[in-house]
């Protein structure tokens, strides 16, 4: 990955040789493991000979980027820094080891349209891994799955309006870990699968990327790419412990919480299939604010760290384990509370309001 132009990489201390390309440090280990490829070298400590550096000076990261993305469709994610291990390393075979973005017929198995193929899926109730066949059509807009491969009819069938999907490695605890969620009676539904090959798995989200794509280029014929690609997946705002306290209960319980954009979840274990409850977050302007603390006479929680929410109807107590966990947290409901809310989400809100 050439992570960034190199007019903004500062003084960088590796550099592909064989492609003309200066990359970072974390880059450089993924070029290693592709040496018919891509052969890196440090920049202060190697020696160069005249030959390799004029070869950078005529090449550099604008003329590779020019060179091996000049057909990346624009569905398809592009990796930074902080994403996993995982995307990093097939978004740099991709361009330089498959050329998938130099010959698009090679793009076939994640912007066909249709794509089938068994995964590894954690089951709800036992948590173990099985493999389960998927099937992702954009004819019916949907993403469904089948206990068994002969079966007629899908265990689940998740619209490709209400879907995301993000990689969760370190949560589901395989490299490859991939978390799908989607809108089940407008609550929130999730399902963990992997596949042992990096590949497959990365093909996978950038079939679904495409799926959102084209049904919002059809709900939003008006919009351009540019406005499309940031709605096709997201990362979470935020995850970790928190304490909490309902709002007949005294009694402060450690639950895993989620911020997935406006929706705050939260489940008894990180890799529940449903939450035990999911809260609306608005804002300022309709009554939500976030406030540091917990009012004084709040008592029950083991946490010192605490957060309160306000919305218009009650006020949610939270507690973190450390300051910093909480400063994290108020960052996150801050920025969510900061942003003028769309007309489509005041209908999302109205729902929670009027759940039983």
């Amino acid at each position: 990955m050439t992570c960034r132009p190199s007019s903004l990489l500062v003084d960088p201390d590796w550099a592909s040789y064989t492609l003309g390309v200066f990359i970072c440090l974390s880059c450089s280990g993924i070029h290693r493991n592709i040496p018919q490829v891509s052969k890196v070298k440090s920049v202060r400590l190697d020696a160069w000979d005249d030959a390799q550096v004029e070869f950078m000076t005529s090449r550099g990261n604008h003329v590779a980027r020019a060179a091996f993305e000049s057909k990346v469709p624009p569905f398809y994610y592009r990796p930074s820094a902080s994403d996993c291990q995982l995307l990093r390393e097939q978004w740099i075979r991709a361009k330089y080891e498959r050329q998938e973005f130099t010959h698009p017929e090679r793009q076939e198995p994640y912007s066909a349209g249709y794509r089938e193929g068994f995964l590894w899926k954690r089951g709800r109730d036992n948590g173990q891994f099985l493999s389960r066949k998927f099937v992702l059509t954009e004819r019916e807009g949907a993403l469904k799955y089948f206990n068994r491969s002969d079966a007629k009819e899908p265990k689940a069938i998740m619209k490709i309006e209400h879907l995301n999907a993000t990689f969760q490695p370190a949560k589901i605890g395989h490299p490859h870990g991939l978390q799908v969620t989607y809108l089940k009676d407008n609550s929130t539904r999730n399902i963990f699968v992997y596949h042992e090959d990096g590949k497959e798995m990365v093909d996978w989200f950038n079939a679904l990327r495409a799926a959102r794509f084209h049904y919002l280029q059809v709900a939003f014929p008006g919009a351009s790419d540019a406005d499309l690609v940031p709605k096709l997946s997201r990362n979470y705002l935020q995850e970790g412990y928190m304490e909490k306290t309902g709002p007949k209960t005294e009694g402060f319980r450690k639950r895993w919480f989620t911020m997935d954009d406006r929706r705050l979840m939260y489940f008894k274990d990180p890799l529940d299939a449903f939450a035990r409850g999911e809260v609306f977050i608005g804002s300022r302007e309709s009554g939500y604010t976030v406030l540091d603390g917990l009012p004084p006479s709040t008592q029950g929680h083991h946490w010192p760290h605490g957060i309160t929410i306000v919305t218009p109807e009650r006020r949610f107590l939270l507690a973190c384990e450390t300051e910093s966990e909480q400063r994290a947290w108020m960052e996150a409901f801050r920025k969510v509370v900061d942003r003028p809310m769309l007309p489509q989400e005041y209908a999302v809100e109205a729902h929670f309001k009027h759940k039983p």
